[in-house]
């Protein structure tokens, strides 16, 4: 991956636990905040990255099966060859991000990116994981939609939908990756062990608090609009400001308190 790429990513973690203007990142985070464990206790405000580390190897080779992400992960935190992650297994979250060289089992066709849990037959121990890819080359209509049109389509945007989208960080796929990432980190979150938060009676396939807002980004969104957002100077769109004057376009979340879809962007 591309060092803008991965500083623009640094750049929105860092976002979550950091001041911003509002609406920025962290008041986003705050709806995922409302989210309890069978204690009580409501979920993290502070989100750290503890450590990076890059498989330039591909330790896994080129395609990946969602077995394979697991694989990596252990590879990560066991690696002799240079400065192995923590494996931190009472608060550690891992993000697998894969650049435009790496194809992904479903990845284009079904799925932009997924959470799952780490099998201790594997890594040693249960930790919570989510799996994001880069779609600038493979896939940005799917995956990085607003800021690429599906061409595969053979249309054009429907009438009253949003056109094509300026991406705030001058990448349609990075752009649309952080908003992934964005609904991976709230879902992993509020459903780590695929037996939390969920809606619907089939577990093994649950819509999760992001879910239920896909391609929603703004008040009025739906059916196709993805409401009202913001415009910067040079007219890209966002909905979110996070460190270092950074913008990005991430989408809503269920709010448990509303029982609604709903962001800091909100006009209501």
């Amino acid at each position: 991956m591309e060092p803008t790429h991965q500083s623009t990513i640094r750049d929105f973690i860092d976002s979550f636990s950091s001041p911003a203007p509002h609406p920025s990142v962290a008041d986003w985070w705050r709806t995922v905040m409302l989210y309890t464990d069978q204690t009580g206790s409501n979920i993290t405000n502070t989100i750290m990255l503890s450590g990076e580390f890059s498989d330039y190897k591909y330790s896994q080779g080129r395609y990946l099966t969602r077995l394979s992400m697991q694989y990596i992960i252990k590879h990560a935190v066991t690696s002799s060859y240079t400065r192995p992650l923590p494996l931190n297994y009472h608060s550690g979250l891992y993000l697998v991000l894969t650049s435009s060289d790496v194809q992904v089992q479903e990845f284009c066709r079904a799925v932009c990116g997924f959470h799952y849990f780490t099998f201790p037959s594997i890594v040693g121990v249960t930790v919570p994981y989510a799996w994001v890819g880069y779609s600038g080359r493979q896939c940005p209509g799917m995956c990085a939609y607003p800021f690429a049109w599906p061409n595969y389509s053979g249309m054009k945007p429907p009438p009253g939908t949003n056109d094509i989208m300026g991406a705030p960080n001058g990448d349609a796929g990075i752009d649309g990756m952080i908003s992934v990432i964005a609904h991976e980190m709230a879902e992993v979150s509020s459903n780590p062990l695929i037996n939390a938060w969920y809606a619907g009676d089939d577990p093994t396939a649950p819509n999760e608090i992001a879910d239920l807002c896909l391609g929603v980004y703004g008040s009025g969104g739906g059916g196709g609009y993805m409401g009202v957002v913001y415009k910067d100077s040079r007219g890209n769109g966002y909905n979110l400001n996070g460190v270092r004057g950074r913008k990005f376009l991430v989408q809503w979340v269920w709010n448990p308190v509303r029982r609604r879809c709903f962001g800091p962007n909100a006009l209501d």
